[in-house]
Order: C-alpha cells, then sequence, then structure tokens
C-alpha cells in the first residue's frame, strides 16, 4: 500500500521531537519535498512485493495439554525435506524464534503472537535438505530474554527430571523435548546461554558455536554481536553431525566471515583426545550463588578427563569474572536499540532482513507495552535511560573492552587446547508460581548467567554436556575452545562422555499426558 504523507500535525511532531526549531510555514514549503521524497518508498515496495515469496501451504497443530509434553511444543507439524542424507529419519524441534516458513512463529511474547513467515531460516532450509523432518516449533521464552523456563506467555516449561522444576532458556522447550526423548535434535539460539543453560539444567549437550560460524538468517535477532544459532542433542556425536550440517556462510548473515570453511566435525570425533591440555578456570567456580554440589561435580568430570588421557591443570583468567558485567551492558543497551526500538533486525547492516516481521512486531509491541515480560521491562527501563542520558557511550565503551576480554581467553587457549568450567552455578531451580513476586521472577530468569554470557560476547565456542547428577538432577560441564575450533570441543567433550559410559537420561515422555 502507498505510503501516506505526514500530515501536518506530524511533521510538527517530528520537527519538535528533534527540536529542529521550524515554524507552521517552514513544515509547510516542506511538506511537498517530503512527499515527493515519499515516492521512493513506493517504489522500493513495489519492486519487493514482487519478489516476495508465496506462502507455502504447511499443516500445523497446537497441541492440546494431554498431547504436549513438559509443555514444550508451540505448535507441531511434520515437514520433509528430501528423504536421504545425514540425518535422515531424525526428527528435529525448532526454536520458536527461527522461522519455517508456513507455520506460525511466536517467539514465546504476545509482541508477535499471530506472525506466519514466509520464509525458512537458513538452518531450518539445511536440516530439510540434510534429510529431517521438522516435527514442530518448541517453545521458548518471552522474546528469549530468559534463562528460565518460566515466561513464555504459553505457560512455563517443565524439566523432564522433575516437573517442578525450570528446564532452563530461553531454549526451554528445545532441551526439555530431546531431554524427554520426543524429538532427536532441536535448535536453539544463544544470547547469553540460552543454549547451553536449559542443557545444564535438562541434561542435553548443547554447542553454541564459535560467533559466525552457523548463519543467523531468518532467526529473531536479539543484539547482532551476541547472536548464535546452535543444536542441542542427546549425545556429543549427535552435536557433531548437527554442526557438520548447519555450519557454513549463507551470503547473507554478515555475523558471518565470507571466506569461512566449516571443519569434518564427525570426522574430528575419530581423532585421539590423548594429551590434549585443558585448562580448569577457577573464576569459572565459587561464584556467589555457587552452590557446592555443583563445583564439586564438575571437578569430578574433570578428573574423568585426566583418567582418559588429557593433560589437566588448574588455571585463571581474571578477566572472566568481568564478562557477565560487559555482557551487561551490551546486551541492555543492544536490544533496548535493536530488538525493541528497531524492531528486531535494526539498520545499517547488509544481510537479509524480514520486512514481514518487522513490520508485524513492530506494531503489535507499540500497541501495548506492558506486554511486554518483566525480563525485557528491566531492560527497558536500564537501557533507554543509558542510551538518552549517556547516549549510548556505556554500550561503545563495553564493545572496546570486548578485544581485552577476548585477548585474556586467547591468552589461556594458547597455553591449553580447551578450558573447563561449570556451565551455570546452580542446578535447576523451582519453578516460581503463579503468585511470585517480580523478584522472584526476575531472579530465576537471571540468576546462572556468570560463565555462559562471557562466550556470548567473545564469540569463543562452547559446549555444555551433563557432568553428572546431583541429588538426582544434572550439571553441565561447559568446555570452551579457540575461536573456529569448533572441532576440538567436540573432541574433549565426546573423550568426557566415552569416558563415563554415556550420559544419563530421565524417565522418557509418555504419549498423551502432561509427561
Amino acid at each position: 500500500m502507498p505510503v501516506q504523507p505526514p500530515d501536518p500535525d506530524i511533521m510538527r511532531k517530528v520537527a519538535a521531537q528533534y527540536g529542529l526549531g521550524l515554524t507552521d510555514a517552514d513544515l509547510e514549503a516542506f511538506s511537498p519535498l517530503v512527499t515527493g521524497l515519499l515516492g521512493s518508498w513506493d517504489a522500493v515496495e513495489e519492486l519487493y512485493t514482487a519478489a516476495v515469496p508465496a506462502m507455502p501451504e504447511r499443516a500445523w497443530t497446537r497441541p492440546e495439554p494431554g498431547d504436549n509434553p513438559y509443555n514444550a511444543w508451540y505448535v507441531t507439524t511434520s515437514v520433509t525435506g528430501r528423504g536421504e542424507g545425514p540425518l535422515a529419519g531424525r526428527t528435529v524441534a525448532i526454536k520458536d524464534n527461527i522461522t519455517v516458513a508456513g507455520v506460525p512463529m511466536m517467539n514465546g511474547s504476545v509482541t508477535l503472537e499471530g506472525y506466519v513467515p514466509l520464509r525458512d531460516a537458513t538452518v531450518v532450509t539445511r536440516l530439510l535438505e540434510a534429510g529431517a523432518t521438522i516435527a514442530g516449533k518448541a517453545v521458548c521464552e518471552d522474546l528469549c530474554f530468559s534463562g528460565g523456563s518460566h515466561t513464555s506467555r504459553t505457560g512455563a516449561v517443565r524439566n523432564p527430571w522433575d516437573e517442578a522444576r525450570s528446564a532452563g532458556g530461553s531454549s526451554s522447550g528445545s532441551a526439555a523435548l530431546v531431554a524427554g526423548g520426543v524429538v532427536d535434535l532441536a535448535m536453539g539460539g544463544d544470547q547469553g546461554g540460552s543454549v547451553r543453560i536449559p542443557s545444564a539444567y535438562s541434561g542435553t549437550v548443547g554447542h553454541k558455536p564459535t560467533h559466525g560460524l552457523v548463519p543467523y538468517t531468518g532467526a529473531f535477532p536479539i543484539e547482532q554481536t551476541i547472536d548464535h544459532l546452535g543444536p542441542i542433542t542427546r549425545t556429543v556425536a549427535d552435536a557433531a553431525l548437527a554442526l557438520s550440517v548447519l555450519a557454513g556462510p549463507d551470503g547473507q548473515d554478515p555475523r558471518q566471515p565470507r571466506d569461512l570453511v566449516p571443519d569434518d566435525y564427525v570426522a574430528a570425533l575419530g581423532r585421539d583426545a590423548t594429551g590434549m591440555r585443558v585448562g580448569v578456570v577457577a573464576e569459572g567456580f565459587g561464584h556467589p550463588n555457587s552452590q557446592a554440589a555443583v563445583d564439586d561435580t564438575v571437578r569430578e568430570a574433570v578428573e574423568a578427563l585426566r583418567g582418559a588421557g588429557l593433560h589437566v591443570e588448574d588455571t585463571s583468567i581474571p578477566w572472566h569474572l568481568h564478562g557477565a558485567r560487559i555482557w551487561d551492558v551490551i546486551a541492555t543497551e543492544g536490544a533496548t536499540a535493536q530488538m525493541v526500538d528497531a524492531n528486531g533486525y535494526g539498520l545499517n547492516w547488509q544481510g537479509l532482513y524480514d520486512p514481514e516481521v518487522m513490520a508485524h512486531y513492530g506494531a503489535k509491541w507499540r500497541e501495548d507495552a506492558s506486554e511486554f515480560s518483566e525480563t525485557v521491562k528491566l531492560v527497558l527501563l536500564a537501557g533507554r535511560y543509558t542510551l538518552d542520558r549517556y547516549h549510548a557511550r556505556y554500550y561503545a565503551m563495553a564493545r572496546n573492552l570486548v578485544p581485552q576480554l577476548r585477548a585474556a581467553y586467547d591468552e589461556a587457549l594458547s597455553r591449553y587446547d580447551v578450558l573447563v568450567m561449570p556451565t551455570l552455578p546452580v542446578q535447576a531451580s523451582e519453578l516460581p508460581g503463579d503468585g511470585a513476586s517480580r523478584e522472584d521472577v526476575i531472579g530465576r530468569a537471571l540468576e546462572m548467567l556468570a560463565n555462559t554470557s562471557v562466550q556470548d560476547v567473545t564469540g569463543n565456542p562452547a559446549i555444555s554436556v551433563p557432568a553428572g547428577l546431583s541429588n538426582g538432577l544434572p550439571v553441565g560441564m561447559m568446555i570452551v575452545g579457540k575461536h573456529w575450533d569448533d572441532a576440538g570441543v567436540l573432541r574433549v567433550a565426546h573423550t568426557f562422555e566415552q569416558a563415563v559410559g554415556g550420559f544419563p537420561a530421565p524417565a522418557p515422555a509418555t504419549v498423551g499426558s502432561n509427561r
């Protein structure tokens, strides 16, 4: 539809917003100039509309509560591709911030409800081309801004090990469905730990690739410098297989180097890890909220690596403790500016935009911003205040500190092949009740980010694997590697899995019940 020229009242409002000091006579003179310029907007829309793909017809269903294990599905479907390939016969859950054309995407939020994408995300296309079957869209947290599993507008996702507890977020449904054996693997997204957090809580393998290794094209962004997509699986071998399908440039995501050449991640698992050097990062343990059972379980897991022939020693990265503070500023001001004010995608970068979701979400959140979750409201209150008061000075300072944080990791990784620490300081917490206080809702959403947020800033590859069980609940161990050495991270993770005889699993979900 043609762009409507602004009326005099709108012109006055815009002029006042910028303090342009224009009189009504000035605005009257500008009016035909503005209208003439806006003709280009109409031309662009005409050209774009002619190239928009047709919406594919794909059947989908919103499952009834009794057919929705752990409340982890947003919608179910069955989308198949070639029917042959490395993932033939495998079922995949797609986190509901990733587009599957013709299938609704809510991103856990009222502000996206009703949106149906026109295009498959690159990762969805690659999974289908590899023979996988897309089984549905897995519930994620509201705009993906929670490490707990209690903020989605479709209700809390329950942990397969104890349904009174959090499954972890924001890829909450993805991890629960994999842990419970409902699907073979799942896609997750990770900006503060959202592949690794639910993997630690729910006892799955969650791999956050090197920043830019897997294209983010077609996933709802939070902040371009920390956006990642990665697989959630039950075994390291499946994570390597999935990564071999997902990795590589698509030419549409500016997060990716143009000369990127993925490794053979499956073959890497067959290489002997004996003698690989493992640095156990002291600053990853003993946080103010760290549980002794978590730290002890991870240290026991480290001994299994030593027993498998790896060279293990303690090390220190003091800058690790600064990482979460740097992340706070980048994620808060960056998400305020990009995810909210600029309707998810922002401007000024070269890549594939999603005009339809920008228009849908941008209009809907402005209709009723009270629908934002408590965590997003916290981000906006802090982020808009600091952006307005300090004009993004702190965002710029935080981004300028990233090379120092990255250099601290690089220095440690010049001495070790991988670094190890607890994925999270805590195990799965109890889900907040219906009448929970704001402090409890926000606390359960953000209490676990101390270690995982750091690698989203540095971009290093990091995988969470089950270190063991404590009090009947999983504990995650995180293995971090050099940039682009995802293969090395997977090798060490696989060696650990073999050393302990495989990872524990909860009782499988029962079809036709709430489990």
